[in-house]
Parts: structure tokens; C-alpha cells; sequence
């Protein structure tokens, strides 16, 4: 599964969609990166943010672009009678409010129905958290290209639907060096290539 965002701030728009088409996930939505990209609104978007896009828009060949084009905002399916809900934002806002780990449980809990699933996985801000409530859950996986809780290592999570479901965020180290040359070396905002050994 992947909850969006392929394309934003790294240097190799083309090479990451290429790998996520070839992996067929069983599931993909759009994240509000791959929408601005897409149809070149950057409403909202910080500065650096903006010369991401629009360079990014420059990069991305007209095959890949169709990809996250034909993305929707919001998926479902099911695996062994548990529903999955997949949103890049919320319920509310598929593709821009944020949901970070400290939202009161109430809360939660209220997306989680709105989604229509009995599991609710997210994206967004790049921080990866669960919550379980009862054969009710929700996660979200942080980030593979950017984290930002503290912690620069990819993040990621393997998923066990069940009735009592779990969600184990696991993390892996990676060639920051590499990843952030290529962002100066492509002459994106430096900014970009520094918070990756921050994780921020």
C-alpha cells in the first residue's frame, strides 16, 4: 500500500514513480504533492515547497505524470472481511489536514468511523504513529523519502489485518548522503537535502 506523496521533494521524481508502478501496490492514493504536481496548484504551499513542484514538473516525464494524475484521493479494500481505509490527509481532507499522534482519541476514533473502515491508514505528516481501539486501528507508516519525528532513518510499517489488528512501524538506514547530493546537485532548495539528516 502506499499513501502518497511520490513525487514532492526529492530528485528522482521519475525514478520513484517508475519503482511504485512496477510494484503493482494493492492499494495507492494521492497525496497533495502528487495533486500540485499534477495540476500545478500550490495553494498553501511554503516557498520552498512551490520550487519543489514546479521543478519537479519539469523532471517528470508525460507517462509518469498521467500515473499520479489517474491517482483518487481516497481507496478501500478488504483482506480477510477486515476493511481497509486509505487517505493520504483525513476522511475530512483527503489530500491536506493534518493528523499527528497527539490528537485526542475522540478524534481518532471519529475518523476512523468516517472512514468507513474498520482500519484507517494515513500519511501526511510524515511522523508514524498507531492507535488501537478494540478490532479498530490507525496508523500511518511516517515516511520512506522524508520522516520527520526526530529520527532520519526511512520509515515504514508492515500491517497485520485481523481482529485484532497490528501495525509495526519499523525503521531502516539508507544513503542520506547520496539522496541529499542529488537534491543539491539538482539544484532544489538546499533546504531539502539539510533536514534529511535531521529528520524534520
Amino acid at each position: 500500500m502506499c499513501l502518497g506523496d511520490l513525487v514532492g521533494y526529492g530528485a528522482q521524481p521519475n525514478e520513484v514513480v517508475s519503482e511504485i508502478r512496477s510494484m503493482r501496490p494493492e492499494a495507492i492514493v494521492m497525496g497533495n504533492h502528487d495533486y500540485a504536481v499534477s495540476t500545478g496548484d500550490t495553494s498553501g504551499f511554503v516557498h520552498h515547497a512551490v520550487q519543489a513542484v514546479e521543478w519537479t514538473c519539469r523532471q517528470i516525464s508525460s507517462e509518469n505524470l498521467r500515473y499520479i494524475a489517474s491517482l483518487r484521493s481516497r481507496a478501500t479494500f478488504t483482506v480477510d472481511d477486515v476493511k481497509i481505509a486509505l487517505v493520504h490527509g483525513s476522511p475530512r481532507d483527503p489530500l491536506n489536514e493534518y493528523i499527528y499522534p497527539d490528537i485526542s482519541d475522540f478524534i481518532l476514533r471519529s475518523l476512523v468511523e468516517e472512514s468507513g473502515g474498520d482500519l484507517l491508514l494515513l500519511g501526511h505528516t510524515h511522523i508514524p504513529f498507531t492507535h488501537s481501539y478494540g478490532s479498530r486501528l490507525i496508523g500511518n507508516p511516517g515516511s520512506v523519502g522524508q520522516p520527520r519525528d526526530g529520527d532520519a532513518r526511512a520509515s515504514y510499517a508492515i500491517l497485520e489485518p485481523s481482529a485484532e489488528a497490528k501495525f509495526h512501524i519499523h525503521r531502516i538506514g539508507y544513503a542520506i548522503d547520496a539522496a541529499a547530493s542529488k537534491i543539491v546537485a539538482g539544484r532544489l532548495p538546499k533546504l531539502l537535502a539539510d533536514r534529511l539528516f535531521m529528520g524534520f
